[in-house]
């Protein structure tokens, strides 16, 4: 019939159900686009982010997208991370999806997944960075020129990376997480929390204790997995 040679035409993508429970472990990239200063100027931002830690192992602003310039990318973000990722996600854009990436990654022994069509739920990662970066109260209607672009993101990553405290990881940094580094800050949080129990122990009735670092992140968490949480 006319459904089943359109099914065997078009068979269904598979749902991602990707988890991490360390840095460098999953990696999520997409593109987006940056108004330049005319219609139809348009700047092209690579970004790299890590499921676990939130840190950007890497991002570019082109004035294209070019699905060699991506390989390019990919690789030397592993190479300055100095592990190679398990798994790398995306969407199913031309450059995700291109000869040059897939070469790479399998040539490094990477895993390669992408999201199902039209399902931004398939990479949140980088679809909420993306967010998060265009709805800044200071992020510009467009640049005049790739130079600006350039150094308005190079603010927004190292704020991001180095700076920016996230609820999803503890109140840590990603560059925090992503190197390792949270055990002194999570010893001083825990002395600042027992030296105010000790001081006013009536205002607690156990322990507290600081923000932890969840042991797991997921892209499209099974319902069995939810449960045991």
């Amino acid at each position: 019939t006319r459904e089943r040679r359109r099914q065997a035409t078009h068979p269904a993508k598979v749902k991602p159900e990707l988890v991490a429970d360390a840095p460098s472990q999953v990696w999520t990239w997409d593109i987006t686009k940056l108004r330049g200063p005319a219609k139809g100027i348009w700047y092209h931002l690579y970004v790299l982010i890590d499921i676990y830690s939130r840190y950007n192992p890497g991002w570019i602003l082109a004035a294209a997208e070019d699905s060699v310039l991506a390989r390019d990318f990919i690789d030397e973000a592993i190479a300055r991370n100095g592990q190679i990722p398990h798994t790398v996600h995306a969407d199913r854009g031309t450059s995700m999806t291109s000869q040059p990436v897939s070469a790479l990654l399998a040539n490094l022994g990477v895993t390669r997944t992408h999201s199902r069509p039209r399902i931004s739920d398939d990479n949140p990662f980088s679809e909420a960075q993306f967010k998060t970066l265009k709805y800044l109260h200071d992020f510009p209607g467009s640049f005049p020129n790739l130079s600006a672009a350039r150094a308005y993101c190079d603010g927004f990553f190292a704020e991001y990376n180095h700076v920016h405290r996230h609820s999803g990881i503890g109140w840590h940094t990603p560059a925090s997480v992503h190197f390792a580094t949270t055990g002194p800050i999570d010893a001083a949080r825990q002395q600042t929390l027992d030296t105010a129990r000790a001081a006013h122990p009536e205002r607690f009735a156990r322990r507290p204790r600081p923000p932890q670092i969840p042991g797991h992140s997921w892209i499209n968490q099974p319902t069995a997995e939810l449960q045991k949480t």
